[in-house]
C-alpha cells in the first residue's frame, strides 16, 4: 500500500492555476460546441478586451473602413491575412469569405472558435508559420499588440514573409520611425479609433493609396 505521505501535494496557488486553466478550457469548448450547434461560426463572436494582452477593440467606424479598403483591394480568388486584429476577422469573412480566404493570425486562443482559418500567432516566434502562408497574401494588415521596438520588429518579419502585394498597419503615433523604416510604408490620413479610449495615438501606415481607397 502506497504512503499518502509520499505523493506530492499541489500548492495552492497552483491548483488555482490549474483550476483557471481548466475552467476557461471548458469556456471555450462550450462556446465552440454551442456555435456548432447553431451553426454560427461565422458570427461575430465578441470577447472581452484582455488588457494583459494589449487588446483594445476598434470601434465599429474603424471596422467599417478597414473591411472596406481589404473588400477594394483583395482580388477574387485571393488572401488577405489579419495579424493580431481579431474584431476585424468576422466583418472582412462576411465581406469576401465566399470570394477569398481570410485568415486570423491571433495570440488569444479564445478565437479559435474561428478554426481552420485560425493560426495561433506569437511575435516572439515571427516566422513559425503554416506552409501555405509564405509570399500567399495580397494583404496583409496587422495591429502589434505592444508598442515596442522588439514586438514592432518582429511583426515585421512576419509580415514581409507573408505579403506579396499590399501591407496596412495600425499601431501607435510614436512607432512611426521604425514602421516606415522596416516595411516602408506611409503614414496615411485615415486614423484608427477603438471602443475604449487610448491615451496613445493612433495611426494606420500602407503600401499604397489606402486614402484614396476610402475616398
Amino acid at each position: 500500500m502506497e504512503d499518502d505521505d509520499d505523493v506530492p501535494a499541489l500548492s495552492a496557488e497552483t491548483f488555482a492555476a490549474l483550476q483557471e486553466f481548466y475552467t476557461e478550457q471548458q469556456k471555450r469548448q462550450e462556446i465552440f460546441t454551442k456555435l456548432e450547434a447553431d451553426d454560427q461560426l461565422k458570427e461575430n463572436v465578441l470577447f472581452d478586451e484582455n488588457w494583459q494582452l494589449s487588446q483594445f477593440w476598434y470601434d465599429e467606424a474603424t471596422v467599417q473602413s478597414l473591411v472596406s479598403v481589404i473588400d477594394k483591394t483583395v482580388p477574387d480568388g485571393g488572401r488577405v491575412a489579419l495579424i493580431s486584429c481579431p474584431t476585424l476577422f468576422v466583418p472582412v469573412k462576411r465581406q469576401i469569405g465566399e470570394r477569398a480566404t481570410v485568415t486570423l493570425l491571433e495570440y488569444d486562443r479564445r478565437f479559435e472558435v474561428h478554426a481552420p482559418n485560425f493560426v495561433f500567432y506569437d511575435y516572439n516566434h515571427p516566422d513559425k508559420l503554416p506552409g501555405d502562408l509564405p509570399q500567399s497574401c495580397d494583404l496583409v494588415v496587422a495591429d502589434p499588440p505592444f508598442l515596442s521596438e522588439e514586438c514592432i520588429t518582429k511583426t515585421s518579419q512576419t509580415i514581409k514573409l507573408m505579403a506579396k502585394d499590399k501591407i496596412v498597419v495600425c499601431t501607435g503615433a510614436i512607432m512611426r520611425e521604425k514602421v516606415e523604416g522596416l516595411l516602408d510604408l506611409k503614414l496615411c490620413e485615415f486614423q484608427p479609433h477603438h471602443r475604449n479610449n487610448l491615451a496613445n495615438e493612433f495611426s494606420c501606415y500602407a503600401n499604397f493609396d489606402l486614402d484614396g481607397v476610402l475616398r
